[in-house]
């Protein structure tokens, strides 16, 4: 039925080739919902967490009046929420699958580079500050990976709206459970008669491992996609090891730069720095080997990044402090455990 409609639109006398979609209009926008409520779920868990390690740590150390945390009185699902939705919606559904798997491809790279240089002590810190660095590849790795497993389907606009429905309950419930616990979880919690809150306080630690399962798990999935949908440009082996080779070396040395400099110069204007640089290099990949949509689609790149990014600056700059205060705190207490241990080491 949809087929027919966009049959009738005339893109192809007034445009060229590489300025139209790569699939039906309706599939991009339903792609481009599901991405945008699966950013909006992880943003929503993601300040859920920083809450809640913000109360404990005001609990354990007695500090909860010289500390107001930033990032609750940004919490809000206004009209500047709304008009983010709808660009990170928009901005999903016109990248193309191409240009959307080398995304996620780029990130499982910085990851997995991120995750093996990372300390031990900053290790927990580095995956938290990760996840909010993912917002736009999130969202990329979800369209790759409806687009791979629905390619083909004979109802594909059916599954997307079914799909869209769920990722927007998922997406709603999230929200109102921000909204409960930032206005009602002291008073709950204290009180002990609501569930949510108990249930939060019992195991709201539990929170950040199972988000990090399934990242994985989602970007476990996109990765397969990526490189399926990227293979399919490619009519020859040697014209695909041409591609893959300088992708591969380039970025695995842009991706060491970029986190040496984060480490130098923390800070949420350090990540923006970083987005430019990484698409800015991947713009001159595709300028090389590329076609005219993909680097049309990268540049669509850089509003989504800046849409999810900016908006959710104040949650950088909160893991950022909560790194550097509970790094202080390890680096005091060290010295005092030392001699716990040597007296333990010396007692065996």
């Amino acid at each position: 039925m949809f087929s027919f409609f966009t049959s009738l639109i005339p893109t192809s006398y007034f445009l060229p080739g590489w300025l139209t979609l790569d699939t039906n209009p309706v599939n991009s926008l339903l792609q481009g919902l599901i991405g945008a409520c699966g950013i909006s779920v992880l943003c929503s868990m993601i300040r859920l967490h920083l809450f809640l390690e913000e109360q404990r740590w005001s609990d354990e150390n007695d500090t909860s009046s010289e500390r107001t945390p930033s990032h609750k009185r940004r919490a809000n699902t206004g009209l500047v929420g709304k008009l983010q939705f709808v660009l990170v919606t928009g901005t999903l559904a016109v990248v193309g699958s191409r240009v959307a798997s080398l995304v996620v491809l780029e990130f499982c790279i910085r990851a997995i580079s991120g995750l093996a240089t990372a300390g031990p002590v900053r290790n927990h810190k580095f995956v938290q500050q990760l996840l909010l660095q993912s917002q736009f590849s999130l969202g990329c790795a979800l369209s790759c990976s409806l687009h791979f497993l629905h390619e083909g389907a004979a109802q594909r606009w059916l599954c997307l709206l079914l799909a869209a429905a769920l990722s927007w309950f998922l997406a709603r419930r999230a929200t109102l459970l921000l909204h409960h616990v930032l206005s009602l979880y002291k008073l709950h919690s204290s009180q002990r008669y609501c569930g949510i809150c108990i249930g939060l306080l019992a195991s709201g630690r539990g929170l950040m491992p199972a988000l990090c399962r399934t990242m994985l798990v989602a970007f476990s999935v996109a990765a397969v996609a990526a490189v399926s949908v990227i293979n399919q440009h490619f009519l020859s082996a040697s014209e695909a090891l041409r591609f893959w080779t300088p992708l591969t070396i380039c970025y695995t040395l842009l991706v060491v730069y970029m986190q040496e400099e984060q480490h130098r110069q923390p800070g949420s204007q350090a990540v923006l720095n970083t987005v430019v640089v990484r698409l800015g290099g991947l713009m001159v990949l595709m300028l090389t080997v590329g076609r005219w949509a993909d680097v049309l689609h990268i540049l669509m790149c850089f509003l989504g990044e800046a849409s999810c990014l900016i908006p959710t600056k104040d949650l950088l700059d909160a893991a950022l402090s909560q790194e550097e205060e509970e790094y202080t705190h390890y680096m005091k207490e060290e010295p005092r455990r030392r001699p716990h241990r040597q007296e333990k080491e010396h007692r065996r």
